[in-house]
């Protein structure tokens, strides 16, 4: 039996979000470690996560030691947006 066109979409949601958190977590490593920013993939992966983390790095400064809690705090907003959105899809309350 084939689950409801809403939970196919809600499975599709999910993957998509994922590979997003993914991306963001390839960021903030990539920043810990010295690689050819200039690499294909390093672009790639930039070039994905800069447009949603800009705006929170314009809110939010930088903690002490350098730190940047941006790449956080968009992780959450993610997390909220999914459940927000797949539950709109599904119907869930």
């Amino acid at each position: 039996m084939t689950p409801p066109a809403g939970y196919q979409v809600a499975n599709l949601i999910h993957l998509v979000f994922r590979l997003l958190q993914l991306l963001v977590f390839a960021r903030v490593i990539i920043s810990w470690i010295p690689v050819a920013r200039y690499h294909p993939v390093v672009r790639f992966i930039y070039n994905v996560t800069e447009p949603m983390l800009r705006p929170f790095r314009a809110v939010v400064r930088v903690g002490p030691g350098g730190v940047d809690f941006s790449p956080m705090i968009l992780l959450v907003v993610l997390f909220v947006a999914e459940q927000l959105i797949v539950s709109l899809v599904t119907g869930a309350r």
